[in-house]
């Protein structure tokens, strides 16, 4: 057993098992306190909630709260291995949760026969949190599963496999590109995997700018276009009308690769074949779809990011999805929409431009940080993210209309 592994065991098993405890937050010492936290004052707040459900956010931990429900689908890049097997992925999630943004989140892992059987466990029970992330839930499925409960709940629904991903690619991509002295909207963009987290950033890149129409999306059978009919309804919304075929058609010319697949699936020759200063997004962890020292070799005037910590550039969803969720907590929010998306992009871009704290390149092991091809987003330890962004999308969220309050908090002024 390699010694990494057998840390990874022992971190999960020791002092206690798993990573994540409820611990309480009123004191229970006394006869009082009792008689205040259960009979007979508990049945105070609960005349109040029966009265108006908001009345939870004021009484209960419900405005505090998320949800980490998978089904263990796609775990990692390890598969449908079930929903118990996911179970340390989740309450991974739950420490990253409380961890960056001081909410408490409790991992569900649900069986079930079919989707609709899945959907409603989650939309049964979903009036106990202030918000649900979905996570490692497969394509298609994830996309019915997380449209329908966005329909069905009044809380907010992420899947974050999908939209933390394309925020934090789109952020690194804006800034790449502005780096590189082009404009998304004349980019021609090949995108290597047509699943939950691919389609996901190719609309929000549209929605920050990019063109439909220069998108190539590639599956495992080449190109994605019009004339093929074994197409599901999302990969249709990527069809282009081309005749363009194979990975290396589409490279020709090209002004970015973002590969969210498999590893070593970007040849050299391919990326050879791209524009003048490309930006490469090779997202594939633990092995990216071309490795950052071939890549390097082949062009050096392209920006690359990868999934990996030991590499520049880290795409990591912990960079937004804990900040997310605090800021639509805390201005109640029935949905995260993609007004507050695209605010946390911006405000992830914002805090790449900026010196950085001593604490961050302490944390990061690094001499200095400046914005530049090799740090166009930030660090995950930077403490400047959870205010920035929390604060832009609670705003966003406000002024689009979801907030359930019609101010920001104390906190954020």
């Amino acid at each position: 057993m390699s010694d990494f592994r057998q840390r990874a065991l022992d971190y999960h098993e020791y002092p206690t098992p798993g990573k994540i405890k409820v611990e309480l937050s009123t004191p229970a010492d006394s006869v009082d306190d009792l008689a205040l936290a259960y009979s007979p004052g508990v049945a105070e707040p609960v005349r109040e909630i029966a009265e108006d459900p908001d009345a939870a956010y004021r009484y209960t931990a419900k405005g505090n709260m998320v949800a980490v429900i998978s089904n263990g689908t796609a775990i990692l890049g390890l598969g449908n291995l079930g929903p118990l097997a996911s179970k340390p992925v989740m309450e991974g999630k739950a420490l990253l949760f409380k961890r960056f943004a001081g909410l408490d989140a409790i991992d569900i892992e649900v069986k079930h026969r079919t989707t609709e059987e899945f959907i409603n466990t989650v939309a049964n029970i979903a009036d106990t949190f202030g918000g649900i992330n979905l996570e490692d839930i497969k394509a298609p499925e994830c996309f019915e599963i997380e449209q329908e409960l966005v329909k069905r709940c009044k809380i907010p629904v992420f899947h974050d496999d999908q939209h933390g991903t394309a925020i934090v690619t789109a952020a690194g991509m804006l800034n790449a590109l502005e780096i590189q002295g082009k404009e998304i909207e004349d980019a021609k963009i090949v995108c290597m995997g047509a699943g939950a987290a691919a389609v996901a950033c190719m609309e929000l890149l549209i929605k920050c700018g990019a063109q439909r129409e220069k998108i190539y999306m590639l599956d495992r059978k080449g190109v994605i276009h019009t004339r093929r009919e074994d197409l599901t309804e999302h990969k249709k919304l990527f069809a282009n009308n081309t005749d363009k075929r194979t990975l290396e058609d589409v490279m020709d010319g090209a002004d970015i690769f973002v590969g969210v697949s498999g590893p070593d699936v970007l040849p050299p020759e391919a990326l050879a074949l791209m524009a003048p200063n490309p930006v490469v997004f090779a997202c594939s962890n633990p092995d990216p779809e071309i490795k950052p020292e071939l890549a390097h070799e082949v062009r050096n005037d392209l920006i690359m990011a990868t999934g990996r910590s030991d590499y520049p550039n880290q795409v990591n969803n912990v960079l937004c999805f804990p900040f997310i969720f605090r800021g639509a907590l805390d201005v109640r929010a029935s949905a995260i929409n993609d007004e507050m998306k695209v605010a946390a992009v911006e405000a992830l871009r914002s805090v790449s431009k900026e010196p950085v704290p001593e604490e961050v390149l302490t944390a990061s092991k690094s001499q200095s940080l400046t914005f530049g091809k090799d740090y166009i987003i930030p660090k995950p330890m930077d403490p400047r993210l959870r205010q920035r962004i929390a604060r832009a999308v609670a705003q966003a969220a406000i002024d689009s209309g979801v907030a359930g309050i019609e101010t920001l908090p104390p906190s954020y002024r």
